[in-house]
């Protein structure tokens, strides 16, 4: 196997090795988020880092990575002796694959003596050998849900706790949760998010000096891994002493009321929810100081933990990028702003509102009209306040495609609810079923003693049934019978709403609009529900309404995906009135649509007392479920009693 990739070899990416670093001198900063595209070292950094760690002293033989000095009580493997033997080890680097199941993060029955011998035994999972180590997820952004929620159990209460099949096992997991992720392919639910404690933004570097440099490294590593890291095994090593050193430094260094006052005032003013982010910021200006071999955390160190810490606090919903401006926590530190030498607010007396040209100021030239800025259609129709939508989702149950929570699917995630005889070797065995199909056969085999004479024949797998992600295609009428301000400004809202909602999902979506004589892919399917918000803001609108071309770019989005991803079923989700004034009749189109197997829905959004019903007979052509644009909305409780109170 070859030797890591040396982190001191690394070109470039300063915050991205202090992130790291800043958390091996003290694991209570909580971990490291590292976003980019791909290509920027950030596997390559993760899988240095261990390396660097001092070792640990653990109880000989536990799998739990008992401290001798305090080992576990209730240690499964236990319990473990006073004058037990103590062994020393390196920190573990524990990768979690994004398709791992439950049983493998947090551990479970021990099949084969159970079957064997007929007792109760734990088999440890990745939670367990991670305990006092480093935890990395490499693409985190698409974990599945069930291994979200059990991460966020273990990281909130430091114990992992399993209960299954008659076996009750309690261990403590403690460890550095160190991810990295890709935006482009989507981001991360808000409560996971929040678990890490500082983050870094990488990217490539655009200096050609650099690249090269890059380039020069990495061929020499791979053409003599062994050589390379001797070369470099000087560097990492004086970077071992130096986390070493601050790691005994760390417990003398004091944070002064003033530091500490400055920092919750500094989240306040950005806005940052709950307190975690008071905390970690003040964790790791600690981590800062005690790097740069200081006792005491200045407020130099507060505007760089800050830098780390709150950026992807500050995200509200999926449309609104994660980030900190440096002004920002500048402004914030440096105390009120002095008063107003103008108080009347007019331009100083040598400033006559000219702009850098000489001419009126942007303030005072006025709008212009909107197209005249934009050319041929109309923007500018804002949209109307999100919602929570109903859930749209496919009636028929998948086969197990991409994990989410939209469509029902049975495959090898969720929830056991029933069992079949399994084909050879079960990777999902049904232990109960397994025993109760092997059970009334035990005379007939001749059993002595314990355990249970199993054949193949009585192996029995679970079924399990959970709900998968789909990808929405959102079909948007931006021709002018639906220009109207208030109108498009509604359709808009909608489709926000049902982004957020594809968003919590783990969804992939696509945007297409139609207007005028032709229909136009504005993102193909991507995990960034963002991107299509941003999409839609600029959407333009008005001419005439080809919804024939609509439909058939549809089916041939439809068509390629169905080639690169076709464990994805995909939903359609068509906004328009029905109405058609350009190009062929759209209920061919529609059948057409229809033959790809797309579960459709068909919103209609034409308004007024009478009604043309023309989006009934497209939504009857597609085989699609038919819904006015109100009946969209989720109703609460509340309103649904008032709703029933009132008829």
């Amino acid at each position: 196997m070859n030797a890591p990739y040396p982190l001191s070899a690394i070109v470039g990416q300063e915050d991205l090795k202090l992130a790291l670093l800043l958390n091996a001198v003290s694991p209570e900063v909580g971990g490291v988020l590292v976003r980019g595209e791909k290509g920027t070292a950030k596997s390559t950094a993760v899988r240095a880092l261990a390396k660097l760690l001092p070792p640990i002293r653990v109880a000989a033989g536990c799998p739990y990575s008992c401290d001798p000095e305090d080992p576990n009580p209730e240690c499964p493997a236990g319990p473990h002796a006073a004058d037990a033997p103590a062994e020393e080890r390196p920190v573990r680097l524990v990768e979690l694959p994004v398709g791992a199941s439950t049983d493998r993060l947090a551990g479970t029955l021990d099949i084969e003596k159970a079957l064997a011998e007929g007792r109760k035994a734990f088999e440890p999972g990745l939670l367990a050998a991670a305990h006092r180590g480093i935890l990395y997820v490499d693409e985190v952004n698409l974990l599945s849900d069930h291994l979200v929620d059990l991460l966020l159990d273990v990281a909130a209460m430091g114990t992992n706790h399993v209960e299954r099949e008659g076996v009750s096992v309690r261990h403590p997991s403690r460890f550095i949760l160190v991810g990295t992720m890709n935006p482009e392919e989507g981001e991360l639910r808000p409560q996971l998010l929040d678990r890490f404690g500082v983050t870094v933004e990488v990217a490539g570097s655009p200096d050609p000096t650099e690249r090269v440099e890059v380039v020069r490294r990495r061929l020499h590593y791979e053409a003599d891994p062994a050589e390379f890291a001797a070369k470099w095994s000087g560097a990492d090593a004086r970077l071992a002493l130096s986390v070493e050193a601050a790691r005994q430094r760390l417990p003398g260094v004091s944070l002064g009321e003033e530091t500490l006052v400055a920092i919750s005032t500094l989240c306040a003013d950005l806005g940052v929810d709950g307190l975690r982010g008071d905390l970690v910021t003040a964790k790791t200006a600690r981590a800062l100081a005690a790097w740069d071999g200081r006792d005491v955390v200045d407020l130099e160190d507060v505007k760089r933990a800050a830098l780390l810490a709150l950026s992807h606090r500050r995200r509200r919903g999926p449309f609104e990028q994660p980030g900190v401006d440096p002004r920002e926590i500048e402004d914030a530190l440096s105390g009120p702003e002095p008063p107003d030498d103008n108080p009347g607010g007019g331009a100083p007396p040598d400033d006559g509102g000219d702009g850098p040209d000489g001419g009126p100021s942007q303030e005072h030239r006025g709008s212009e009209p909107s197209e005249a800025r934009t050319g041929s259609g109309e923007r500018g129709h804002a949209a109307a306040e999100p919602f929570r939508p109903v859930r749209l989702e496919r009636e028929d149950k998948g086969r197990g495609g991409p994990l989410g929570r939209r469509s029902r699917s049975v495959g090898e995630t969720g929830h056991p609810v029933g069992d079949r005889e399994s084909v050879g070797n079960p990777a999902d065995l049904s232990l109960a079923a397994t025993v109760r199909a092997a059970a009334p056969h035990q005379k007939g085999r001749g059993r002595r003693g314990p355990g249970l004479v199993v054949k193949p024949g009585d192996l029995r797998e679970n079924v399990r049934e959970g709900r998968e992600g789909n990808l929405i295609l959102f079909l948007v009428d931006a021709s002018g019978s639906m220009a109207a301000k208030k109108r498009m400004s509604a359709v808009k809202g909608a489709v926000l709403s049902l982004l957020g909602d594809a968003y919590q999902r783990r969804d992939k979506v696509a945007l297409i609009s139609f207007r005028g004589e032709t229909a136009q892919v504005l993102l193909p399917p991507t995990s960034g529900v963002e991107l299509a918000a941003s999409r839609l803001e600029d959407l333009p609108t008005g001419g005439r309404t080809p919804l024939a071309a609509g439909l058939a770019r549809a089916a041939e989005v439809l068509q390629r995906e169905g080639m690169r991803d076709g464990e994805r079923r995909p939903l359609v989700v068509l906004l328009t009135d029905g109405r058609a004034t350009s190009g062929p009749d759209p209920r061919g189109a529609a059948a057409g649509l229809r033959s790809f197997g797309a579960a459709s829905f068909v919103v209609d959004t034409e308004e007024g007392h009478v009604r043309l019903g023309m989006a009934a007979e497209v939504a009857g052509a597609m085989g699609a479920r038919l819904l006015r644009l109100e009946e969209l909305r989720a109703e609460s409780l509340v309103e649904l009693v008032e709703r029933r109170r009132v008829a």
